[in-house]
């Protein structure tokens, strides 16, 4: 058998791609020749993630890494995908996976470190041992290899960097200078490797993570281990795939094979090991340690090559290329790792290369299966499997040096190089960069040239054929057909690019025609010579041929009657290839071959869009069969096919006759009788092999069977042996089984379209089934193959939250679910039917205009509000509109006056506007808290602050303020302050790669309030985070109060909690009282120091840290000196926030170092004296400015430490329960002793004791009334009586104002205890103590206010009673926090409204309605507050009952405390999504809490959007209604805060609730009623119609001009473009299929039936049915053919056994039958009647025999297709009697005749005639009427 010379497809003249983008940056098309260059080319196939069989990577091309000095470039093709800029000088460059890291990592190795790059950019970097000279990918790892000589880079030969995935050379082999003359690039030893001891030998290291240090390789030698120090081991070769490495020793010149294997235990080493080293023996558990396995056995000069290629049986060999002995050597890797191995075989060779040509998609242990390209010393290009030689290649003809042509893909393979020059031999003297099936040819002229082979057949037939028999034959079966394929004549296609897909096939099956050919005419000489003498038959055997050529024959001449050719003639017929061959080789290859192609042949079968490769493949199998003389299997295909085939004459055969498997009717028996252990009997047996994928499309169909239909499951095979793969997830019954095993095998609904329809119903029905309720551990494609989009969704989100968007994961995730989904991935839109929810903006027309309302051109902070999600929420009124009027502070406000001019009244009013004014950046922060995301590309604009005002009688005139001392600025620079805040807020606090440029970005020319509060802003999102020590050094030396505040703060709370060592330091040093003596005085504004003291508590959060709690505590009761004395206050307040915050509900934790801490605080609470053991002398401090006089001395001012000591107890024992504590908090019941309380204490005390007595705050009048002694009663008794006899002993003003203050600070607890829990309870009393206060400044007429007593102002000041109102509007506003409650919110506008003349309503009281005004609509209604322990303190902290006067005020607390309570926020808000259109949509939900101490557990409904409760008493959510699919979320209450939107177990995704609308019914959003739904508009038309049709009635005539809006009926309940397509063409009254059977009204019924069942993809399975019996009654009608095969009526038969298993209970139906039985009944029925009818009529008349008695009988067929129609149609309604009714082959039938007839006489009479029933046992299976068809076709005995 000769080698065959074909001819490679030269692509183009080679060159780097880098060199070509490099002429293009420089602006000409000269090529840059100065300095070198490295470039490697590498499969695109190492950029997938590891352990992903899903990835898909769709770009043939090969990729290209080029690198220029500190440029590296990633190319594919013309396209440049990334490009690095190093800061040093690159050395080396490779991809590698890292453990624990899933997608790749591109290595970059520089002098100093190793630089890793993920695909998508993002860069680490890691320190690297000193003269580290080259880096390898191993399984592990990275392989670090230092340089054996420290001046130099190691430089080795040729060696792979991506071995495992084809033979690209390491990255330095190509190193080039102008000239392009190699030259080894320069090393420095100068750098010293910090974190490794430079005096060590290490010559080796492992990098394993990015994150971890480089672990020292270690060599195994003699049961021991020692690191590997000789520097002279230089590696060659490494592969990711298989744990092998080759490395060279430059000492005794031999090469080595080393096993890298992972010991999970310490490794004994010796003693040569350093201290470092056994430092990292003792922390790493896993080390890693070389075996050697292979060593040459004599000196031998470096190999120029080593790669990993395959053998011909697929076992991996590692390859040398030994250029100077011109020899290639190969080891063939053992089955046992460590096991000694040796050189397999050599070849002749100067170069050689792997590439993947003839074993495509064969892969062992990993590996593609490489062949080999081998460059002979003759200068022959040959193709070689293992030591085999194929064939040979040369280059095409005309290739000159100067041709140039663009880059070609394989999939343009008509472009192929042709150039018309004199031919010549073209001298091949290298190879390289072989990547797959390319790789450069590089010729003696020195041009390289980029050429393709081919790697597959394009004919898919082809390839499948070749694979299936590469699996299925033997061995040396399979090399001979390999053998033979590629020394065919005719097989030249599967070697060019230039072909068409016919022509493949055609090679194929000539091949396998020949040796049919062959045998046939073998076999009939055979019979010939049998029929001779017994000499003659010795003569022509092949013992006589092999005989004659022995020596004692040789040079004889023979007489002619000896010649075996005289008595063979038949000899010269057969082919060269074959004359040696023994006929019975010929009949085991053809056989086996028959039973691997009848595999592909039914796999086929099972895709309906094989048909066309189905009737090419028929053909051949036929002829194999008819060859074999198995006549069942030409009948097998006669039946399938009857009008495609010929008649074959069936040779006969000594063998007995097998019956072929039938894989349509295992399927119809699995779904008749059940799945059992035999069922593996009728299947082909390439589907039972391990490990085989040739057939994998009929495995998985037969695996899914089996799974649903309850078959024995054993491991990873089922009991018929057929292999499955099953993805995770929970699985309670056969059908969870079915589902999550198609997920596990990529088969979605795009694959369940291209099932035969009746096979697909089985599938559809599991699907179907598991619709309705699911387990929640699916993975996301398994929801999206049975229809529920939502779930996927939700899973998606969870699994995605804390990747980044560009991960590699992603993709792999999203190609996945590309193959569940169904092929239309572009969803229409649903027709949208005018709502209530419309454009706020557009509601207000020109008549609502409003004077004071804000134009949409002004930028105020708040226009991005107007969103879906608001408007779904509160868009049925105006509410938001009226919002954004009342907090906008960009426009001048409106001043009503009453004279023409500007006046002294105008300024007066003015100056009353604008403490409002400059409250207002407070609510607006909160409105618009998290609510955006800002663009990194832009700077954020802070709206601007105006306090003028505007006249609107005098034409909108500006009247500016007017202030006589100072500016305007100071007035306002507080309220920039909280602008800036406010700006920052509304930024979300998880704003996607935030980094520290766009900060800097922002950053002004000059310090300001406003840029001070936005860093502030980003602090409490934590986006301060990503600010370096230099940039927080930077704003803290520019000496500006607000911006040190906003930066400490934001600090704090950006790291709250953390204790960040780096941060505390920078606190304290703004704490002069903790500096040591030593430090430099430093002069720091008491805010600046109040400001740090409260960080210092953020950031040691809930950490009870001794020392930080002894300073704080010490920091309470601290002297003041100079002129700060009345600062003191908001310095104690300070640092009784931070002792609680440190101390957060620790105090029963702490109980046995913090009791004396715990007296101290009671001390500044009582006012006893201090510590005898510090002296302190009487001071007189003087304030300068009001000449007041305050002492110091022994005794506590407890004026100035009560408060603090008070808040500090409060948040120490928070939720404690604590009775001593409260007790001791408790209030003043005597009139003795209310002298010595100040009222306003009395209401820190009352919120203390409830903030540590939790539990037992209850909103309800009497636990309100049970806070006030009896004492304050009577006197609140006495003054409601107005009674004149009060005691001149009683001090009704402190009784009144005690009663006042201890109302407000129970209705602050109750806010605090049920914020954000929208408590109607709690809202309803608090709304009532709102009006009460309110009446008592000013009655009004409002109701629910009787029950409260009156005159409380006689007693009590405006201010007082000022301060508990907004004390508690606050309080409601907790409560009601995100909900926009709309009574609540006309009282705060109410009271924003107010402005007061004589200057009792102050800065603080309109700061306190704008703050509530921002939490009702928190967030814009998305967010809300929280109740866990640092919620409660950020919100005592930013409410502290303490209100400023002015805007400049900070005296008693710090203005930018106010905002601290975003650390209490939480985004509970859900909202609905449909995934089906994208928009936000109202569903209800049932959602369940569990039970407390003061409710059971309780199930109530909200309709989203909606804020759900808090986490630790959330229990369940579900989503119910009858529109949208049901989901059911068990949740687990606890305390932990709510889920974070990045956070991986959040179930509702940020927030986002993914949910799927029904068929045939609208959105809440469109029809809030259900008016609108199918079944209650135009529809009932339909279904009328379809009554009237059953009854005889035209369902045209009933429908009437309703059917001509079916389409748009369709499209506004579903978004599936297939119905929507179906509705336009098949429904149209103008299409009329048929005069008979009404097409139109059929589609119209089973439009409806879908719609309403919610079932559209069931139209395709509708269609066929109908076709297939409208089809086989045309042909009994027309008498003309109309198709070629009988496999639709096979399919039906499959429908109508699965119709029957539902009956028959075998698989169990919840919602229904798919389709439904009795119409399955009718249609096979109608098809028996046309059976019937067609027998009928050829059996009618004396001209006609009857077709199936004559088959039976003689076995005989009508006549061929080549005849007449007529007969034709004969042998088609044979076969489709044949395969209706299951009859058996016609041997089968007449062996069990046979047996019949062996029966007595006496028992089988012609009067009983008992041969139906013996027949049946004989025959099972067979229809009843075909058995009576055979006992009339064979007369009984007489």
């Amino acid at each position: 058998m000769g080698v065959r010379v074909r001819t490679v497809t030269v692509l183009k003249e080679f060159e780097p791609f880098g060199l070509t983008v490099e002429a293009s940056d420089n602006g000409s098309n000269r090529k840059r020749n100065d300095g070198k260059y490295q470039y490697m080319l590498f499969d695109p196939q190492i950029l997938r993630p590891r352990d992903d069989d899903s990835w898909i990577y769709s770009d043939d091309c090969e990729h290209e890494l080029f690198i220029r000095g500190k440029h590296l470039l990633w190319s594919s093709g013309p396209q440049v995908f990334k490009r690095f800029c190093a800061p040093s000088t690159i050395i080396k460059a490779c991809w590698c996976h890292l453990e624990s890291i899933s997608e790749p990592l591109l290595c970059v190795l520089h002098l100093h470190t190793l630089t890793a790059y993920t695909p998508s950019g993002e860069m680490v970097s890691i320190p690297v041992p000193p003269a580290t000279a080259s880096i390898w990918p191993v399984p592990f790892g990275l392989l670090l290899q230092k340089a054996a000589d420290a001046n130099h880079l190691c430089t080795s030969g040729t060696s792979a960097a991506f071995p495992s995935m084809s033979s690209t050379q390491e990255l330095g082999r190509i190193i080039r200078e102008g000239s392009g003359t190699p030259v080894n690039s320069f090393f420095s030893p100068n750098f010293q490797w910090p974190n490794y001891d430079c005096g060590a030998n290490f010559s080796h290291y492992i990098l394993k993570h990015t994150l971890e240090e480089p672990q020292v390789l270690l060599v195994e030698e003699r049961g021991k281990a020692s690191p590997m120090n000789d520097p002279e081991e230089q590696i060659l070769w490494t592969s990711e795939t298989v744990p092998y490495i080759v490395s060279y020793h430059r000492g005794n010149m031999r090469h080595s094979v080393w096993y890298l294997k992972m010991s999970s235990s310490k490794v004994e080493t010796m003693s040569v090991v350093s201290i470092q080293s056994e430092v990292y023996a003792e922390e790493h558990t896993n080390v890693l340690s070389l075996h050697r396995i292979w060593q040459d056995k004599c000196v031998q000069p470096i190999a120029n090559q080593v790669f990993l290629a395959t053998d011909d049986d697929g076992v991996p060999l590692i390859c040398f290329m030994l250029k100077g002995k011109r020899s290639l050597i190969s080891l063939r890797l053992p089955d046992v790792p460590s096991e000694k191995i040796d050189v397999s075989w050599s070849i002749p060779a100067v170069a050689a290369a792997p590439v993947i040509i003839t074993r495509p998609r064969q892969r062992k242990w990993g590996i593609d299966g490489f062949d080999l390209l081998i460059l002979t010393p003759d200068g022959d290009l040959s193709l070689y499997v293992g030591r085999h030689c194929l064939c040979q290649y040369i280059l095409p003809p005309g290739v000159v040096k100067d041709v140039t042509m663009q880059d070609v893909s394989l999939n343009q393979r008509h472009n192929a190089i042709s150039v018309e020059v004199p031919e010549e031999k073209v001298e091949i003297v290298g190879l390289s960069d072989a990547i797959r099936g390319r790789l450069n040819l590089i010729t003696a002229s020195g041009q390289v040239l980029r050429c393709a082979l081919r790697a597959a057949p394009v004919s898919l037939i082809t390839e499948d054929c070749i694979n299936a028999l590469a699996e299925g034959l033997n061995p040396p079966l399979f090399k001979h057909f390999r053998k033979s394929l590629w020394s065919h004549e005719c097989s030249m296609p599967l070697s060019g690019l230039d072909l068409k897909f016919d022509a493949e096939w055609e090679t194929f099956s000539s091949l396998i025609m020949g040796w049919i050919r062959n045998f046939s005419s073998v076999h009939l000489k055979q019979e010939e010579v049998n029929t001779s003498s017994a000499w003659e038959f010795l003569l022509c055997s092949k013992m006589h041929r092999n005989y004659l050529k022995t020596p004692c024959f040789i040079g004889l001449s023979l007489p002619p009657a000896l010649q075996p050719s005289a008595h063979c003639p038949q000899t010269e017929l057969v082919s060269t290839a074959v004359q040696t061959e023994d006929p019975s080789f010929h009949r085991q290859i053809l056989r086996e071959m028959l039973d691997i192609l009848h595999g592909v042949y039914e796999d086929y079968k099972l895709d309906i869009l094989r048909s066309q490769d189905l009737q090419r493949l028929v053909h051949l199998v036929n002829s194999i069969a008819a060859c074999l003389g198995e006549a069942n299997f030409v009948d097998y295909y006669a039946r399938d096919f009857p009008g495609l085939l010929p008649h074959f004459p069936v040779l006969s055969t000594t063998d007995g006759l097998r019956n072929p498997p039938n894989l349509l009717q295992w399927l119809q028996n699995c779904l008749k009788y059940g799945c059992s252990a035999r069922d593996g009997e009728g299947l082909p047996h390439l589907l039972c092999k391990e490990g085989s994928f040739a057939v994998d499309w009929s495995r998985k169909i037969v695996a899914f069977y089996g799974l649903l239909l309850g078959s024995e499951r054993r491991g990873q095979n089922l009991a018929s042996g057929v292999s499955f793969n099953v993805a995770s997830g929970t699985a309670n019954c056969p059908e969870h089984w079915t589902v999550l095993s198609m997920v596990a095998e990529s088969f979605g609904l795009q694959q369940l379209d291209r099932l035969p329809y009746g096979v697909s119903l089985p599938l559809r029905h599991a699907l179907d089934r598991c619709r309705e309720s699911l387990p929640v551990d699916w993975p996301a494609p398994a929801y999206v193959l049975v229809g529920r989009e939502d779930l996927a969704l939700t899973t998606m989100g969870r699994s995605t939250s804390v990747k980044s968007p560009h991960k590699v994961e992603s993709v792999s995730n999203h190609l996945n679910l590309l193959y569940m989904s169904s092929p239309y991935t572009l969803h229409l839109h649903p027709l949208i039917v005018p709502s209530s929810t419309t454009n706020l903006h557009e509601a207000v027309g020109p008549g609502m205009e409003r004077v004071d309302s804000v134009p949409d051109s002004i930028i105020d902070g708040m226009e991005h509000m107007f969103n879906t999600n608001t408007q779904l929420r509160f868009g049925r009124d105006l509410r938001l509109v009226e919002v954004r009027r009342l907090l906008c502070s960009a426009t001048p406000v409106v001043i009503h006056s009453a004279h023409g001019s500007i006046d002294e009244d105008q300024q007066g009013h003015l100056w009353h506007l604008t403490p409002r004014t400059t409250a207002l950046p407070f609510g607006r922060g909160a409105f618009t808290l998290a609510s955006t995301w800002t663009l990194l590309t832009e700077a954020m604009t802070i709206p601007t602050l105006d306090v003028s005002g505007r006249v609107a009688v005098m034409n909108n005139s500006i009247v500016n303020l007017n202030i006589t001392t100072g500016t305007v600025g100071d007035l306002i620079s507080w309220p920039e302050f909280h602008n800036g805040v406010a700006a920052g807020l509304k930024i979300a606090p998880h704003q996607a790669k935030m980094s520290r440029t766009w900060i800097q970005y922002n950053k002004p020319e000059e310090p300001n309030f406003s840029h001070a509060g936005f860093l502030m802003a980003l602090g409490l999102h934590g986006h301060l985070r990503v600010l370096a020590r230099s940039d927080v050094y930077e704003y803290l030396t520019q000496t500006h109060e607000a911006t040190m505040i906003g930066t400490m703060l934001g600090l704090a709370a950006s790291h709250r909690g953390t204790m960040h060592p780096t941060i505390s330091k920078m606190l304290y040093v703004h704490i002069p009282s903790r500096h040591p003596p030593s430090f430099p005085e430093l002069e720091l504004p008491t805010h600046v120091q109040s400001a740090a003291i409260m960080a210092v508590g953020l950031l040691y959060q809930e950490s009870t840290h001794p020392m930080t709690m002894k300073i704080l505590l010490d920091e309470i009761g601290r002297r003041s000196g100079g002129g700060n004395v009345l600062e003191r206050e908001r310095y104690a307040i300070a640092a009784g926030f931070a002792f609680g915050l440190v101390t957060l509900g620790r105090g029963n934790d702490a109980s046995g170092f913090a009791e004396p801490m715990v007296d101290r605080l009671f001390q500044y609470m009582s006012g006893c004296s201090e510590p005898q053991n510090e002296s302190y002398a009487m001071e007189y401090v003087l304030d300068p400015a009001s000449g007041n006089q305050v002492m110091d001395g022994l005794m506590v001012n407890i004026d100035v430490t009560a408060p603090a000591a008070t808040v500090a107890l409060a948040l120490m024992y928070l939720k404690t329960e604590c009775e001593v504590v409260a007790s001791r908090l408790s209030i003043p019941d005597t009139h003795y002793s209310l002298q010595f309380v100040r009222p306003d204490f009395i209401l820190l005390r009352v919120i203390a004791r409830n903030m540590i007595l939790w539990e037992r705050i209850n909103p309800g009048e009497t636990w309100i009334q049970g806070q006030i002694p009896d004492i304050i009663k009577e006197g609140v008794r006495i003054m409601v009586d107005n009674s004149d006899d009060i005691s001149d002993n009683i001090d009704m003003e402190a009784l009144v104002q005690s009663f006042a203050n201890i109302v407000c600070g129970a209705c602050f607890s109750i806010g605090l205890r049920y914020a954000g829990t929208g408590n109607a309870d709690a809202q309803e009393l608090l709304y009532s103590y709102s009006i009460y206060f309110l009446n008592e400044i000013k009655p009004v007429a409002l109701s629910n206010w009787g029950r409260h007593p009156k005159g409380l102002s006689k007693y009590v000041e405006r201010a007082t009673l000022e301060t508990c109102l907004s004390v508690v509007v606050l309080s409601l506003s907790l409560v009601m926090a995100g909900t926009g409650h709309l009574p609540t919110f006309r009282l705060l506008r109410y009271l924003h409204s107010r402005i007061d003349a004589h200057g009792h309503i102050k800065f603080g009281n309109h700061m306190a309605v704008s703050m509530a005004i921002g939490f009702l609509f928190l967030g814009g209604g998305m967010r809300t507050f929280a109740t866990n322990k640092g919620a409660i303190a950020a919100l005592l902290i930013s409410l502290y009952p303490v209100f400023p006067t002015k805007p400049t005020d900070n005296n008693t607390h710090l203005q930018a405390f106010r905002h601290l309570y975003v650390l209490a926020t939480e985004a509970r808000c859900v909202q609905a999504v449909d995934v089906d259109t994208g928009r936000d949509v109202y569903v209800p939900l049932e959602i369940t809490i569990k039970e407390t101490n003061h409710h059971v557990e309780t199930t109530y409904c909200r309709v989203t959007p909606c804020i759900l409760p808090e986490r630790s008493i959330l229990k369940r959510v579900k989503v119910c209604g009858p529109r949208y699919w049901p989901q059911d979320m068990e949740l687990s209450p606890t305390d932990d805060p709510w889920w974070e939107p990045r956070d991986k177990d959040s179930p509702f995704n940020g927030g986002t609730l993914y949910v799927k609308r029904k068929v045939g019914v609208c959105s809440y959003n469109d029809d809030p009623t259900g008016c609108q739904s199918l079944l209650s508009r135009v529809m009932h038309k339909v279904s009328d119609g379809s009554k009237k049709l059953s009854s005889g009635t035209s369902l045209g005539k009933s429908c009437g001009s309703g059917l001509s809006k079916v389409d748009q009926l369709v499209s506004t309940f579903s978004a599936d473009p297939s119905l929507l397509a179906f509705a336009q063409l098949c429904c149209d009254s103008a299409w009329k299929y048929g005069t008979e059977n009404d097409f139109q009204e059929f589609c119209v019924q089973v439009l409806f039936e879908c719609v309403s069942t919610d079932r559209p993809a069931l139209l395709q399975t509708y269609l066929y049915l109908y076709t297939t019996v409208a089809s086989l009654a045309e042909c009994a009608l027309s008498q003309h053919t109309m198709c070629n095969d009988t496999l639709a009526l096979s399919s039906l038969k499959v429908a109508v056994a699965y119709s029957g298993a539902l009956v028959d209970g075998k698989l169990q139906s919840v919602s229904g039958e798919l389709i439904q039985s009795t119409f399955l009944a009718a249609l096979a029925k109608r098809v028996e009647d046309i059976l019937n009818y067609w027998q009928h009529i050829r059996t009618d008349g004396a001209n006609h025999c009857n077709d199936l008695v004559n088959y039976l009988t003689n076995g005989k067929r009508p006549p061929s297709a080549e005849l007449y129609q007529s007969d034709l149609l004969a042998n088609m309604f044979l076969s489709f009697y044949l395969r209706w009714y299951d009859m058996p082959p016609v041997s089968v039938v007449n062996s069990a005749m046979k047996r019949l007839e062996s029966f007595p006489t006496a028992f089988v009479s012609v009067k009983h005639n008992p041969r139906m029933p013996l027949l049946a046992l004989m025959l099972p299976g067979t229809h009843s009427r075909a058995l009576a068809l055979v006992d009339e076709s064979y007369p009984c005995r007489s």
